[in-house]
């Protein structure tokens, strides 16, 4: 590490002193010291059990349980870099439409639009990264709040997703084998969560041991005196725009490949669950304290209680209301000590 860098950790960690030690990477690799989300999933794992035994604790449940947290980790490594700068990104759905519609009309499919085999994937990724760089431009260039741009932008890729799908019939996926990968397994996980393991991990180094990961702390934790010792606060921003926006990409091949065919809205309903479990994991609204890891337990949380309100026959409606009890919850907590200096987005 540099001395600017140290410099840019010390000095923005110094302007927020009820919060200095979550913002070193020391404190960083103790994320889990605190065992409040991993006791609050023992106890939703150990009530479903009971309440139903011969379903929520089998196998084939834990599998179902780990295929639903694919797509929202995935999402939540991008989601929670964007969190940690104090910014937000609410251009989940439309990014992962665009992506996703990409991804089938360039592979096999019943239109027989094309077929790049593999290519395919990462044409769909750069389609994504292309939305996030629109994002990051637009909210460094000309000053418009993050909230405003990723909203417009989810709206952009709707557009296109729209677009692409056009009149015609539904773009079903031809490779059989391409469809069933998803749930194959690999070393007794489905292939997508395995997928989603790695899209984690690779989360956690740059969060600790990149520039990128450094800079996205000191930037939420100070932006000011983040650029006063030399960080390109602007194009740091970009990268991390561009980041989630491959995420929110990826997430929507793989949601594709579960459906089997293209859809304009094949990202529906994740945006709620992928912010909630970033806030439920403990990452600040605010910026510059929390981590990926933490957003993976309140994916988690947020999976296993869904699931076993479905096994326990509690209808849709109640399982949204309680969902939306939990996030109001938890950002209450998380926000309340901190009131009077959030700052929501910038």
């Amino acid at each position: 590490m540099t001395d600017t860098e140290t410099t840019v950790e010390q000095q923005a960690t110094a302007t927020r002193p009820q919060q200095r030690t979550h913002a070193t990477p020391a404190r960083r690799r103790l994320e889990f010291k605190n065992l409040g989300e991993l006791a609050a999933l023992a106890v939703l794992i150990a009530v479903f059990a009971a309440l139903n035994p011969g379903t929520f604790a089998s196998v084939s449940n834990a599998y179902t349980i780990l295929n639903q947290a694919s797509l929202p980790l995935i999402i939540g490594v991008g989601a929670t870099l964007v969190i940690l700068m104090g910014s937000i990104d609410l251009s989940v759905e439309g990014v992962m439409g665009a992506a996703g519609m990409t991804f089938v009309l360039l592979s096999a499919n019943s239109r027989a639009t094309a077929d790049l085999g593999w290519w395919a994937i990462p044409i769909a990724i750069l389609v994504g990264m292309a939305l996030g760089l629109l994002t990051g431009l637009i909210h460094t260039s000309l000053k418009v709040p993050s909230f405003i741009v990723t909203l417009g932008v989810w709206f952009i890729g709707l557009g296109i997703a729209t677009v692409l799908f056009g009149r015609s019939a539904i773009p079903f996926l031809a490779d059989a084998d391409l469809k069933q990968w998803p749930r194959e397994m690999t070393l007794g996980l489905p292939n997508q969560f395995v997928l989603a393991a790695l899209v984690v991990l690779a989360g956690v180094a740059v969060t600790r041991f990149t520039r990128l990961g450094r800079y996205t702390y000191a930037i939420g934790a100070n932006e000011t005196i983040a650029r006063d010792n030399g960080v390109a606060v602007g194009r740091f921003k970009i990268y991390v725009f561009v980041v989630a926006g491959a995420c929110s990409a990826l997430a929507g091949v793989l949601a594709s490949l579960q459906l089997g065919a293209g859809s304009a809205t094949i990202g529906v309903n994740t945006l709620f669950l992928t912010i909630a479990a970033v806030v439920i994991g403990g990452t600040s609204l605010g910026g510059g304290k929390g981590g990926i890891m933490r957003t993976a337990l309140g994916v988690m949380l947020l999976v296993v209680l869904n699931n076993g309100l479905i096994l326990s026959g509690v209808s849709s409606n109640i399982q949204s209301a309680v969902s939306g009890a939990v996030l109001i919850i938890a950002i209450t907590a998380a926000a309340w000590p901190h009131r009077s200096r959030l700052r929501i987005v910038k």
